[in-house]
């Protein structure tokens, strides 16, 4: 079993924003979501649990060595796919794992090319070997990212927005994958998707302006708004009124109607009560930072 473990971590840039904001938590393997909207922190905790950015203050804990102080540590055990990885266009799937390999310690050019076949065959692009990257769409892209980051069979694994653009076949392919590989490590997602981290993880946390808002398990936090998320459809100017009235945490449109979707423990006059989804726990956390589930 693999443990990270993030003690009060914190991290100001030079223009005075508090990127992370004293931030703990504990992952173990499996899949961990890492929720929050563009700009939450999220890609800064992640440089920081990678190394590629130094913290203010605080601790971050891998199998109980700590990663601040010893970098080497984590990086030989990771493997990291960032929202924008470049690779070289020119040069084929093959060639450029087995160069990106030698850079992650894999000596042997036998156990090498099982490797690199092994991952190609996973990721599904074993017939795309000798292709040039340059030649791949977006989603083709992603799953070689995978095989890169999962090269020398790293024990924590971190993807950074990995279906961004995507169409919905391939996020669902990729989805599938992130899943399998994640039963004997830890595999952070970090996504602004709520409905990936519903599908994927057992655990996860919801971000925002530096902090965490809000962690748990999805099942359980779903349920923890049982009988208290109540729906209905308005006209489009009744909008501000009902947020000044009532505590409404999301509103969208369907169908042409919009709908609002708002927190209460007593049904409202008009409202019908739905059952409660992770989107829901999203912007109830979101719009009400005192929120205690």
């Amino acid at each position: 079993m693999n443990s990270l473990i993030i003690k009060n971590l914190q991290k100001k840039y030079k223009n005075g924003v508090k990127a992370i904001d004293n931030i703990s938590l504990e992952i173990d393997n499996g899949m961990f979501g890492l929720l929050g909207p563009n700009g939450a922190g999220k890609s800064s905790l992640m440089r920081t649990i990678v190394g590629l950015q130094s913290a203010d203050e605080g601790q971050i804990f891998f199998n109980e060595v700590n990663v601040l102080e010893n970098p080497e540590f984590i990086k030989k055990q990771l493997g990291f796919l960032p929202q924008d990885f470049g690779v070289y266009p020119k040069v084929s799937a093959y060639d450029l794992l087995n160069h990106l390999a030698i850079l992650k310690g894999v000596t042997n050019i036998n156990d090498r090319k099982i490797q690199i076949l092994s991952l190609l065959e996973k990721v599904n692009l074993s017939s795309h070997r000798k292709k040039e990257l340059s030649t791949f769409s977006g989603g083709m892209r992603q799953r070689f990212g995978v095989a890169q980051a999962l090269l020398g069979n790293p024990k924590i694994i971190i993807v950074d927005e990995p279906t961004a653009g995507l169409d919905p076949e391939e996020r669902n392919r990729f989805n599938s994958l992130l899943s399998e590989i994640g039963e004997e490590r830890i595999v952070i997602l970090s996504t602004h998707l709520v409905e990936d981290v519903r599908n994927l993880c057992s655990n996860m946390a919801i971000m925002n302006q530096g902090k965490v808002l809000l962690q748990g398990n999805p099942e359980e936090l779903i349920q923890s708004l049982q009988g208290k998320i109540w729906r209905k459809q308005i006209q489009k100017e009744e909008l501000i009124s009902y947020k000044n009235k009532y505590q409404v945490i999301s509103s969208q449109f369907t169908a042409g109607k919009m709908n609002i979707h708002l927190l209460s423990d007593n049904k409202p006059s008009g409202f019908q009560e739905v059952n409660p989804t992770l989107e829901d726990v999203y912007f109830a956390t979101l719009n009400q930072k005192s929120l205690v589930l």
